[in-house]
């Protein structure tokens, strides 16, 4: 992802933050196989298990120089899925495989998981009010924001492995609590619905459903962020973005205006920050 300074992100906690909010994301895989394309994208929900310890950097490494892990994503993709045949196939059928007879379940390439936020928004040059009646240097942009997360993938599909039914149990069930108790806001009190729970279904059904899926965990080595939201501009033209946005009359426009306020307040303290402002 192409990263100019004025939209980078590297904040681990804002970046674990906005995975959480928008736990639904792309995992892209580029996997060699005679009978499946090359690259292959899904949508995937995921959990986030944040590190034990709170990282106190971007990228930190340990004494190897290699990168110390900043998190786990969790998932599930159908068997039927022909991302999650490439990686079984390609983790069936290695020569180390059949030379010890272990089974591998780490992919040996790294893998892409894009997030990104729902609200996004082609920006015209009538709201730059500053630049465009001086200079008409303008062209029209688009604002958005996304998190590309990069790590090492452990598929776990061997159907007949406790391992499996293990993973998928826990998985399915907090993906179930963030769905409902966050997303939903059913947390069962202050007169909210009650949560719905994996548990209320049949057993006998969750069990085939379960036979149809595999687990995927990622051990996320690197994470960045790009928010895209009019930082480079001048004062003038980024007061202007959000009173355009806001002139709509829109939901979206609405969120875009406050998405591009909070950015520049982020910016804004961190310049404080860097010149000894409190």
């Amino acid at each position: 992802m192409y990263l100019r300074t004025a939209h980078a992100e590297f904040h681990l906690p804002t970046l674990y933050k906005f995975i959480q909010s928008h736990p639904l994301g792309i995992l892209t895989t580029a996997i060699k196989s005679p009978i499946h394309p090359l690259i292959q994208s899904s949508h995937i929900p995921w959990v986030l298990d944040l590190p034990p310890a709170p990282a106190n950097n971007a990228n930190p490494q340990n004494a190897n120089g290699h990168p110390t892990p900043i998190g786990t994503l969790r998932g599930h993709i159908a068997r039927a899925n022909p991302q999650a045949k490439a990686m079984i196939e390609s983790l069936t059928s290695s020569s180390d495989t059949e030379t010890t007879g272990i089974k591998r379940t780490v992919l040996e390439e790294e893998v892409l998981i894009l997030f990104n936020h729902p609200v996004h928004a082609y920006v015209t040059p009538k709201f730059y009010t500053e630049t465009k009646p001086s200079t008409g240097k303008v062209v029209s942009t688009w604002n958005y924001a996304a998190v590309q997360v990069y790590g090492k993938a452990t598929v776990i599909h061997d159907s007949t492995s406790d391992d499996l039914q293990e993973f998928l149990g826990k998985q399915l069930d907090d993906l179930a609590r963030i769905g409902e108790e966050d997303i939903m806001g059913y947390t069962g009190t202050g007169g909210r619905k009650t949560p719905w729970k994996v548990s209320e279904a049949p057993e006998s059904y969750s069990g085939v459903l379960k036979k149809a899926i595999i687990g995927v965990e990622i051990e996320v080595v690197r994470m960045e962020g790009k928010f895209k939201l009019s930082q480079e501009l001048r004062d003038g033209d980024r007061e202007g973005t959000v009173e355009g946005f806001r002139a709509l009359g829109t939901e979206e426009g609405e969120r875009m205006a406050e998405m591009i306020e909070e950015r520049d307040e982020v910016k804004r303290g961190e310049k404080g920050h860097s010149s000894g402002g409190s």
